[in-house]
């Protein structure tokens, strides 16, 4: 019944270790949220920029498992290269060895002073601050802390899962102690990772044994240990290569990637460890001679930092490999929409900042794709040509298409923490989205206008054409300003978008007091009011959805509904 006990305290310690882990990574995640977004932003050809990035972002994160399932949801919807995923990759790689020193800081326990018992404090603190402070900034600050006290919680609790003495301790001893082959150890550290799904987890299996004074291994010198931890770092492979199951040939590609760095790193340090029997004596022990616990974060850091500098140069070379082994599908595979939006990838939904900032890239496709729609139909106006209305309404089911699959983007991204910034995004992008659906649906009903223009027999004089044709234009520059802005955020950019979007209303006053005149004056037919004063109509709505998408960003601006 003991050992029972023991299994349940290391599980109980283990989940406390991977909530807190947890809470940590999204409450950093979310103080940083728009640093994170620039670091993704700054993704360039420099590959030791993109290693820095991919750094910082699993520091952020707290999990190299984050970064790369990211990577491989921004590869798959496009957003990154393969180069610069690899890059990021082997940052990630040696960001995660932040986490591995968090957790064998349970080795100072021998200290005369117990300094992770301070650290469990900060579970207390973090949860005072989340009862007491209303503000968003500090709960989030407030749950990072209780996260990582939580941590500490969880790591003692694995700690004193294993007995120091008594039967039960020898039994544990004598059998983690016995002689076991390196090659062994090294499938014990990959299929326990693949297992939990996280390498920390087994880190941290591993170093609360070594506090208790059970050594694992006894055989291959001082080495053996560190063959479970080159395995981790296989094992952690999984999740990413789980992750891109079903996805795009590049994103698999990126998966791949990460496993090929992993393993060919990891060939290089077996064969060091097991050609170099004095490895572990000669470099790690002089280091930190009576905390094997901190030597397992040293070693996961040489292991790491040194495969990173050994493979900078060669990824292009994992970049080829990856295209070799994971082919493109052949033509006609892969069903391609008109509107040619990516793939809305949910495995961005654990970093909500990126994933917004994702969604405001496809946002802005869906926008260029309904003026292009309005651009068709207002042509075709002008050209008498009503074949158009078949391709604006084949348009306007893919705008359809397209905003179902973003509402309900948005709506599994409304479940993930936000910021109050990014739920007021979040319910801007709502409006965004209802915007462009009306650009559709009135360049849909200037097709209807062409029609009654060609089958009515209607005739306009070339003034009117002219005046029409002025006003379009400047709906058009209209849009390219409004558009820059959008993408961008830049606020600079909204008072010419409200100064083209009055000159637009003066032209539309302009065209319809004119046409009126001309009705009195027995110069115009009176059938074509109809059509005339519907279409300078609905083209200056369109102005106004224009407008209204430019100035989204604006947090605190209101939006105006149009009508009709």
């Amino acid at each position: 019944m003991e050992y029972v006990y023991i299994i349940l305290k290391i599980l109980g310690g283990m989940g406390a270790l991977l909530i807190g882990m947890k809470m940590l990574s999204e409450n950093l995640t979310r103080l940083a949220h728009n640093k994170l977004q620039t670091l993704l932003n700054k993704t360039a050809k420099n590959r030791f920029a993109c290693v820095g990035i991919g750094t910082a972002v699993t520091v952020i994160g707290q999990s190299s498992a984050f970064t790369t399932v990211m990577v491989v949801g921004l590869v798959n919807a496009g957003i990154m290269t393969l180069f610069q995923a690899t890059a990021m990759i082997m940052g990630a790689n040696v960001g995660t060895t932040l986490v591995t020193w968090i957790v064998s800081l349970t080795g100072l326990s021998g200290a005369e002073v117990d300094i992770t018992m301070f650290f469990l404090a900060f579970a207390a603190v973090g949860a005072l601050m989340l009862m007491i402070s209303k503000k968003d900034k500090v709960k989030s600050i407030g749950s990072a802390l209780a996260g990582f006290g939580i941590i500490f919680v969880g790591l003692m609790v694995m700690k004193n899962a294993f007995p120091q003495t008594g039967p039960e301790a020898e039994v544990i001893k004598n059998i983690f102690g016995a002689k076991i082959h390196p090659l062994l150890l090294l499938l014990i550290g990959i299929a326990l990772t693949a297992l939990l799904q996280s390498s920390t987890a087994v880190n941290a299996i591993i170093i609360s044994m070594l506090t208790q004074g059970i050594m694992i291994g006894g055989v291959g010198g001082g080495n053996a240990l560190y063959f479970i931890i080159i395995g981790t770092n296989i094992g952690t492979c999984v999740t990413a290569l789980i992750s891109s199951i079903g996805a795009k040939p590049n994103a698999k590609r990126a998966a791949l990637i990460h496993f090929l760095f992993n393993f060919f790193g990891a060939i290089i340090f077996i064969v060091l460890l097991l050609a170099w029997k004095g490895f572990a004596d000669t470099l790690l022990t002089p280091v930190f001679p009576n905390n094997p616990e901190m030597r397992i974060a040293l070693f996961h850091t040489i292991f790491n930092v040194i495969g990173t500098m050994i493979f900078i140069p060669f990824i292009n070379l994992f970049v080829k490999l990856a295209n070799l082994i994971v082919r493109d599908k052949k033509k006609g595979e892969e069903e391609q929409s008109a509107l040619a939006l990516s793939e809305l990838d949910e495995r961005l939904l654990n970093s909500p900042s990126i994933a917004l900032g994702y969604l405001y890239q496809e946002t802005g496709n869906i926008f260029a794709y309904a003026m292009k729609t309005l651009d068709r139909s207002f042509n075709a106006f002008m050209k008498k040509e009503t074949e158009a209305k078949e391709k604006v309404t084949e348009a306007n089911a893919e705008l359809s298409a397209a905003n179902k699959k973003v509402v309900s983007y948005l709506i599994k991204l409304s479940a993930s923490p936000l910021t109050m910034d990014e739920e007021k995004t979040v319910s801007s992008l709502h409006y965004v989205l209802n915007d462009i659906m009306r650009i559709g649906e009135l360049a849909d009903n200037v097709t209807k206008y062409t029609g009654h223009y060609v089958n009515d027999n209607l005739v306009f004089s070339q003034e009117f054409l002219s005046g029409l044709e002025e006003m379009y234009g400047k709906i058009k520059n209209l849009y390219a300003i409004a558009y820059d802005a959008y993408l961008n955020k830049d606020s600079a950019k909204l008072e010419e978008v409200d100064m083209q979007e009055d000159a637009i209303d003066k032209d539309r006053r302009k065209l319809v007091s004119t046409h009126i005149e001309r009705l009195n004056e027995g110069k115009c037919q009176p059938q074509n009011s109809s059509v005339f004063i519907n279409l300078v109509g609905n083209l200056e709505r369109a102005a106004d959805h224009i407008t209204y998408i430019a100035h989204s960003f604006e947090q605190s601006g209101e939006h105006k509904e149009v009508t009709g």
